[in-house]
C-alpha cells in the first residue's frame, strides 16, 4: 500500500492537483463491467502513488444514467452500480488517511425526469406547486402546437418537450433532464441540504454543474443571437445563490469549484469573488490550440481574469466531455470545439503523444491549481468505439454525426496481461475476470496498462508522477507570480518564483536552453548536444 503523503492544511485549493474520476471508467471491484467505489477504493494507491491532492468524483448518485449520471433521482443516495452510501464513506475516509481529499459533483440545473418532485408534477397538472419547481408552460400558436420560446439546446435538437395534458418543460439538455425553477424556494432548500448533506460527510469541496445556467430570465424570453447574457445563462440573480452556499461551505471549510462558461471575463471573475466561488474551470486554455502565440494569451488572458478578485487560477487539458490530449494535440487542428467533432479525423499519436507531454509539464508549472483527468496520466488516445455502442446522448440528439464523448471516457487498463486489461475483477479472486466493460476497449492498449507503464522510466505515468513529485517538493511552483521571459519565436519561456522556469519548444527545430544550473526534468529528452527538441518542456533551475 502506498504511503500517505502529507496533507495540507493551508488554503490547499490554490495550488492543488486534482484527479478527475469518472466512476464507471475508473475500475470495477465486482465484476459487472461497471466501475464503482469497491474499484475506487482498490486503486486508491494509484493515486497516492501519483501525488494527487484531492479527487473530485462526477456523479455517483441514483440515476438512469441517461447522460452519465448527470441526471440524478437521489442525491443523497449512491447508485446501486456503484455501491452504498456506506461505500462512499468508507472511501471518503480511506483517500482522506491517504492525504487525499474528496470533491463531489453537484449538478443543480436539472434532475432525471424520474427524480420525484418531476414525477409529481407530471401527475398534478397544469397551475399546480409541484409544477412550479420547474418551467412548465402552455405552447404557442392557436392550439399550443408551438413550443414556448426558441432556446437552443445545450445537445443537439429541442429545448421543450410536451406532455400529455399540452403543456411543455424546459430542458437544456435531454428531455430526461428537466430543468429546475431556481425561484422557487424548495429547489434552493433542498440544494442547500444536499450540501450539508455531504460536508457532514467529510467532503472537502463540490464541483458545480453548469454553474451559470440555473437561473432563467422570468419571462423566457426568445433567444437572440445578440443578446448578452442569454436569457438562460449569468443571470445576476446567480450571485445571491452562490453567496448563500459560501456561508455554507466556509462552516465546514470547504470549497467549490464551478462549470462557468462565459466569453466576458468581466462577468466570468464575477463569480470568483471573496463571498462566492473559490475557483472555476478554465475552458479557454483547454480548448486552446498548441499555438504558441494561443497559449500564451490563453495564459494571460487566464491571469488577468482572476487578478482582480484575488482567485486563483485552474488549469486543464482534458476531461470527461473533451477528445483526449495526445489525439487532439495529433492532429492538423489541435483546437478543441463541440461543433466540429467528426469522425475518422486523421491522428498522428506519436506527435501528439510528445506535445501532450510538454503540455503537462507546461500546465503544471503555471500558477494555480490543475486538474487531471483519469488517463491522462497513462497517455491515453480517444479510443474509436462501434457506432453500435456508442451510448452518449450527444450523438443520438446530433443525428448520428457527433461521435459524441463515449471516445474518452473507455476504462482504465491497469494490467497488460489481464482479461479486460484489469479493470473488472471478482472480489473472490481479485483478477480481471468479470464482465465485458460498459465500453469496449482497444485491443491495442497493453502498453498503456498501469503495471507496464510503472516499470518503464520513459512512460507517461513515470513523467507524470516525477512531475507531480516535483511540482510538491521543489519552490516556485503552485500559487504566485509568473514573469515571461524574451525568447525567438515559437518559444514559451517564463519564470516562477525562487529561480524556477519553465521553457516550451513549439518549434520544429531543436533551441537551446535558458542559461540555469540545473535541469529539473524534461517532457522529451534532450538532444545529444543539450539542445530542447521539438515539442519539449524543460523545467529549470538557477
Amino acid at each position: 500500500m502506498a504511503a500517505p503523503h502529507p496533507p495540507r492544511t493551508d488554503a490547499w485549493w490554490r495550488d492543488a492537483v486534482i484527479y478527475q474520476v469518472y466512476p464507471r471508467s475508473f475500475a470495477d471491484g465486482d465484476g459487472d463491467g461497471t466501475g464503482d467505489l469497491a474499484g475506487i477504493r482498490a486503486r486508491l494507491p494509484h493515486l497516492a502513488e501519483l501525488g494527487v491532492d484531492a479527487v473530485w468524483f462526477t456523479p455517483w448518485y441514483t440515476s438512469p444514467m441517461i447522460d452519465g449520471g448527470y441526471d440524478v433521482t437521489d442525491y443523497r443516495a449512491i447508485d446501486p452500480a456503484f455501491g452504498t452510501l456506506d461505500d462512499a464513506e468508507k472511501l471518503i475516509a480511506e483517500a482522506t488517511a491517504l492525504g487525499i481529499r474528496t470533491i463531489v459533483d453537484i449538478v443543480p440545473n436539472h434532475v432525471s425526469d424520474q427524480h420525484p418532485w418531476f414525477q409529481a408534477a407530471l401527475t398534478a397538472g397544469p397551475g399546480s406547486p409541484e409544477r412550479a419547481r420547474f418551467h412548465f408552460r402552455p405552447g404557442r400558436g392557436e392550439h399550443g402546437q408551438d413550443p414556448p420560446n426558441t432556446w437552443p439546446s445545450q445537445f443537439s435538437g429541442t429545448t421543450w418537450t410536451r406532455v400529455p395534458d399540452g403543456e411543455y418543460y424546459l430542458h437544456l439538455f435531454t428531455p430526461q433532464q428537466p430543468d429546475l425553477n431556481w425561484n422557487h424556494p424548495d429547489v434552493r432548500q433542498e440544494h442547500e441540504d444536499i450540501l450539508r448533506f455531504w460536508f457532514d460527510r467529510g467532503v472537502a469541496g463540490v464541483r458545480i454543474d453548469s454553474a451559470a445556467l440555473l437561473v432563467k430570465h422570468p419571462d423566457l424570453p426568445d433567444f437572440h443571437e445578440d443578446t448578452d447574457p442569454h436569457p438562460y445563462i449569468d443571470q445576476d440573480e446567480l450571485h445571491d445563490i452562490y453567496r448563500s452556499w459560501r456561508t455554507i461551505a466556509d462552516t465546514y471549510g470547504a470549497v467549490f469549484v464551478g462549470e462557468v462558461w462565459l466569453p466576458d471575463p468581466e462577468r466570468f471573475a464575477r463569480y470568483l469573488r471573496p463571498d462566492e466561488l473559490h475557483t472555476a474551470f478554465n475552458f479557454s486554455f483547454l480548448t486552446c490550440p498548441w499555438n504558441p502565440a494561443r497559449l500564451r494569451t490563453a495564459i494571460d488572458d487566464t491571469l488577468a481574469e482572476h487578478a482582480p478578485v484575488g482567485a486563483p487560477a485552474t488549469w486543464v487539458l482534458c476531461n470527461h466531455d473533451v477528445t483526449r490530449t495526445v489525439t487532439r494535440y495529433g492532429r492538423t487542428d489541435t483546437a478543441f470545439d463541440f461543433a466540429t467533432k467528426t469522425f475518422d479525423t486523421p491522428t498522428d499519436l506519436q506527435l501528439g503523444t510528445r506535445r501532450a507531454r510538454a503540455a503537462a509539464l507546461l500546465t503544471l508549472a503555471l500558477p494555480g491549481s490543475v486538474y487531471l483527468y483519469q488517463g491522462e496520466e497513462l497517455g491515453l488516445p480517444e479510443a474509436d468505439i462501434p457506432r453500435e455502442r456508442i451510448q452518449d446522448p450527444m450523438h443520438f440528439r446530433s443525428g448520428g454525426t457527433d461521435p459524441g464523448r463515449d471516445g474518452c471516457r473507455v476504462p482504465l487498463p491497469w494490467h497488460a496481461d489481464a482479461p479486460h486489461y484489469g479493470f473488472t475483477t471478482t472480489p473472490q479472486t481479485g483478477t480481471g475476470t468479470g464482465a465485458e466493460p460498459w465500453l469496449p476497449q482497444p485491443d491495442d492498449w497493453a502498453d498503456y496498462a498501469v503495471d507496464r507503464q510503472a516499470t518503464d522510466p520513459h512512460s507517461m505515468l513515470t513523467l507524470y508522477r516525477r512531475a507531480l513529485h516535483l511540482r510538491r517538493t521543489e519552490p516556485g511552483f503552485g500559487d504566485g507570480p509568473l514573469t515571461w521571459q524574451p525568447t525567438h519565436p515559437g518559444i514559451l519561456t517564463f519564470t516562477r518564483p525562487q529561480g524556477l522556469t519553465c521553457t516550451v519548444n513549439l518549434t520544429d527545430h531543436p533551441v537551446p536552453l535558458p542559461p540555469h544550473t540545473h535541469l529539473l526534468l524534461t517532457s522529451n529528452p534532450l538532444h545529444p548536444d543539450g539542445t530542447l527538441p521539438p515539442d519539449t518542456t524543460a523545467w529549470l533551475r538557477g
